[in-house]
């Protein structure tokens, strides 16, 4: 393995830091009522038997559009797991049209197997 770039790597986490949270560090945000937004991008099926509380659902492949952002907010983004890449293309999507984003790490299993509240 190559010795890695200091420099570069405090580049990556500072932007990571600054566009991604973690389960604990959002149910913070919830309890102090931050300036945040919770958006859902799972299926409406999936979203129906559980969501992280106050989030809204925007599932891609049935709400096009920006109906339900907010642009005086951070529009916090999350799908299922880390394997799923529909919160990161999704929060992309929100950016390139102005709206400030962040993407939950783990998504909603992340939320769940720290025994957080759910919505349902």
């Amino acid at each position: 393995m190559t010795i890695t770039s200091p420099k570069k790597a405090s580049k990556f986490f500072k932007a990571k830091m600054e566009f991604t949270t973690g389960p604990i560090e959002l149910d913070e945000m919830i309890k102090r009522q931050e300036n945040i937004h919770i958006i859902d991008v799972r299926q409406p099926q999936d979203f129906n038997l559980g969501h992280i509380p106050g989030a809204i659902n925007k599932c891609r492949a049935v709400d096009a559009g920006f109906a339900g952002l907010s642009r005086d907010k951070v529009n916090i983004v999350y799908c299922y797991s880390f394997e799923c890449h529909l919160a990161a293309a999704a929060a992309k999507e929100f950016a390139e049209n102005g709206y400030s984003v962040m993407e939950l790490d783990g998504g909603f299993e992340a939320w769940k197997e720290h025994n957080l509240p759910v919505e349902v």
